[in-house]
């Protein structure tokens, strides 16, 4: 008799890391329940034998690996339903559910190889278009899959990992760790499980370990390779063992008898080493990034994973608290029952039912805010930056740690000044010297800074939305958001209608561009990322290609750079207090220029750069703009190919030039970008 539902069974055949537990755990859980006679599991003809009570087990063809999967399982499973739990499905076949843990290969890009990496990011939207469902393991993962893939959030359905597989271990079949835990003179130890992928982010663990020896503590790293991963090596210290890959048992046994398990990754679809250690009573020192908070709830310490010395003050805690580690351990207990097989199981049986299934899974738990200090720069224009960043502290929905505001002179900041909210820095004048003094002055404790014109309206939701990515994105280090409509580009645009614009917005929901150059009106950084990279006061204008210089300077350790429109806002592009055309048309030629010399706009960025802005200029000079000196601009250009031309390349040479501003409409030249 033909079951109406097939299971890929690839899985079977590969070595058994998170993904592969996942496949196996939702079978098996699949089997005991009241409909496991309803599916089939259909495995390439190498697989591993496996009994079940209820599903079926075919191992047929040819083929192996993606062959298999791609040419032959489409065929063996007929016009039947089919269930993908592990990442990938054949692309011929749209009535499938396919499970697709997360977005690491866009995300975490650099932890792959090269051929995974191409292979993934062609499939993978392919499967989100022709799926009947997509399903992944947590809220943090759908949100990635979203920004990433051609799927709606509101259509992936979250069905998590369990954790009853690790109460099943047996510890005194260990035969590796006991022999590994003699050797260390007794001595508390911290277990770290992962792969040397990047994204697992092992090195910070070997970073704190000098700190850690001088504590008393040693550390033991298990879990082996995988051929899918850039390695990344490893410098162990004296009071560090790297054992490799172990057996279930074995991590039973570290698992109990370990101070805590740390988990510093930068990235996860879920997490399930946090969930097997709290069910084994295994306190979890945990990344606060991605799904990392969601999966610990209120049953774990967390800690940024740029942030060594947070670790080390989570550790040194739990060794000097024995009430704080029963406290970890019962409050973990409690947490990991949230996740259960059984119900994952039942999620699926309702999915192959039905793909449009509405499913209940764990609630989505709160998690820790990110400090975000938000900074404006302004000089000579007191009225506008009152009234914006008033409005700004009034309506965002996440309110920030800290706000300053940057001036040449306090009177810059008006009234702000007097709001004890907020901070005003003096410092040298320019806009990317007044960013500096504002690096200068962040809190110590600040994740994330955002930069705003003063003439920027952002939607109330601004901080939030940038907030939400760099939590879920560990490895974005510069955000942008989308601007509705800039003023820059016209006569410029009133409070008022600013705020109705940005009311009333029809924003793309689902708009994730990368790499994006960040735009200054807007734009917001990882701290973690800065480090001593400051904005080149070479670049003297007020706005012109310091907010690109910055961010490249920044992707250049490995950074990604994106722009997402679930942050927005107006750019009112106010013309009073700014420069005249001749400085702008000035550093529109030698900028790119300087800019392309440091390194940090290529030669083909920077050539078209330069030759839009020339074509720009010439083409509207007998019909220029009111509110555009595209004379001066001109001028500008050519005085900038004169001086280099003569070997001069001098980007703050655009300050001291000398110009004039029109006397019958004081303000109409007075401009910028």
């Amino acid at each position: 008799m033909t079951v109406p539902y097939a299971i890929n069974g690839r899985f079977l055949t590969h070595t058994i890391t998170g993904v592969q537990r996942y496949a196996r755990n939702v079978v098996t859980a699949m089997d005991a329940s009241d409909r496991g006679g309803l599916c089939e599991i259909i495995a390439p003809k190498a697989s591993d034998e496996w009994e079940f009570l209820q599903v079926r087990f075919v191992a047929r063809g040819h083929l192996k690996g993606h062959m298999w999967e791609q040419i032959e399982l489409p065929r063996i499973a007929g016009d039947r339903r089919l269930l993908n739990l592990c990442n990938t499905a054949p692309a011929s076949k749209s009535d499938q559910i396919v499970c697709i843990h997360d977005a690491n290969v866009f995300a975490a890009p650099g932890s792959y190889s090269p051929a995974f990496r191409t292979l993934y990011r062609n499939l993978l939207p392919l499967l989100a278009r022709r799926s009947a469902r997509i399903a992944t393991v947590s809220y943090a993962a759908a949100r990635q899959l979203s920004r990433h893939l051609p799927v709606k959030l509101s259509d992936i359905a979250i069905l998590s990992n369990g954790h009853e597989h690790a109460l099943s271990w047996d510890p005194s079949r260990a035969i590796a760790a006991p022999a590994l835990r003699s050797a260390m003179a007794g001595r508390p130890y911290v277990l770290a499980l992962g792969s040397k992928a990047l994204h697992k982010n092992i090195a910070l663990v070997m970073d704190i370990a000098p700190e850690l020896d001088r504590l008393g503590v040693d550390i033991i790293v298990a879990g082996g390779g995988d051929g899918i991963f850039t390695q990344q090596s490893h410098t162990s210290g004296s009071n560090v063992e790297l054992c490799g890959r172990l057996s279930d048992d074995d991590l039973a046994y570290l698992l109990d008898h370990a101070l805590c398990l740390v988990f510093p990754s930068i990235t996860e679809g879920f997490g399930l080493p946090i969930l097997e250690a709290m069910a084994r009573g295994c306190p979890v020192i945990s990344s606060d990034s991605a799904s990392m908070p969601e999966v610990c709830g209120d049953a774990a310490l967390l800690a940024s994973p740029f942030e060594p010395a947070r670790w080390i003050t989570h550790i040194r805690s739990v060794l000097q608290s024995a009430n704080l580690r029963d406290d970890l351990i019962g409050r973990g207990f409690e947490n990991a029952r949230r996740f259960s097989w059984k119900q994952t199981a039942e999620g699926y049986m309702d999915l192959l039912a039905s793909p449009s299934h509405a499913l209940s899974s764990h609630a989505s738990t709160t998690r820790p805010p990110v400090r975000i200090a938000a900074v404006f720069a302004t000089r000579g224009r007191p009225e506008i930056a009152e009234t914006t960043v008033r409005h700004f502290l009034r309506t965002q929905t996440q309110p920030p740690d800290c706000v300053i505001v940057s001036c040449v002179d306090a009177s810059d900041a008006g009234q702000l000044a007097s709001m004890p909210s907020i901070r005003v820095v003096t410092g040298p004048s320019g806009l990317a010297a007044q960013r500096n003094t504002a690096l200068m002055s962040l809190p110590p404790a600040t994740e994330v800074v955002a930069f705003f014109d003063d003439d920027f309206v952002a939607d109330h939701r601004w901080l939030s939305a940038a907030a939400t990515v760099f939590r879920d994105e560990s490895q974005v280090v510069g955000f942008t958001g989308h601007v509705v409509k800039d003023g820059i580009k016209g006569p410029g645009i009133s409070f008022e209608e600013a705020i109705d614009i940005v009311s009333s917005a029809d924003t793309p929901q689902n708009l994730w561009s990368e790499p994006y150059s960040p735009y200054g009106c807007n734009m917001a950084f990882r701290v973690a990322a800065i480090g001593d990279v400051r904005f080149d006061e070479r670049l003297v204008l007020y706005g012109w290609l310091e907010d690109r210089d910055f961010a490249a300077a920044l992707a250049r350790q490995g950074g990604r750079l994106i722009k997402c429109s679930q942050a927005f806002g107006v750019h009112m592009g106010v013309k009073a207090g700014r420069i005249s055309g001749q400085r702008l048309g000035y550093s529109q030629v030698v900028n790119p220029i300087y800019m392309m010399g440091k390194g940090t706009m290529s030669l083909i960025d920077g050539t078209k750069q330069i030759s839009k802005n020339l074509a720009s200029n010439v083409g509207r000079l007998f019909w220029p703009e009111p509110f555009i000196d595209r004379r001066g601009r001109v001028k500008g250009n050519l005085l900038a190919f004169a001086d280099i031309a003569r070997g001069r390349l001098e980007p703050e040479r655009a300050a001291n030039i000398c110009t004039q501003t029109p006397s019958r409409n004081p303000g109409h030249w007075q401009e910028t970008r």
